[in-house]
């Protein structure tokens, strides 16, 4: 169930994804509000699930992850869940989704090099005994 939210949650929430670091008396400031209310916000706010967690945004080309790309997946009937399951463990998959359309699955990956994307898509991902084919696009650079 989604949480009411007003402008001052909503420009806090915009506030903590430009940056999760940012303290408090900063938040407030920013969105206009007292400390206090500030505080008691975005407790709240993570209370009710609203936010997660924090993360740390990198540079994946710094990180040696130097190619990116789609992957879709076709499962065998009702096997999503076990292939989800499975991918978890897959630290290259950056994100994934159960999509409509011809594919069941799209994964978002990062690899150093068109190698180590080989072995991903033809090694790993393919020998799961669920997956019926794959398809891989490549990005060549981001928005």
């Amino acid at each position: 169930m989604a949480a009411a939210l007003d402008e001052v949650d909503l420009k806090l929430i915009a506030e903590l994804k430009k940056d999760g670091r940012a303290s408090m008396r900063a938040l407030a400031e920013r969105a206009h509000i007292s400390r206090a209310g500030c505080y008691t916000r975005v407790e709240r706010l993570h209370r009710e699930g609203v936010i997660t967690g924090y993360a740390a945004v990198t540079d994946p080309r710094r990180m040696g992850q130097g190619l990116a790309a789609y992957v879709y997946l076709k499962v065998t009937q009702n096997s999503w869940r076990t292939v989800s399951a499975e991918l978890k463990h897959i630290p290259e998959i950056e994100h994934g989704g159960l999509v409509s359309g011809d594919n069941d699955l799209i994964l978002f990956v990062r690899t150093r090099d068109a190698d180590s994307l080989r072995d991903l898509v033809f090694e790993r991902l393919q020998s799961m005994p669920d997956v019926l084919s794959t398809h891989t696009v490549l990005v060549f650079d981001e928005l």
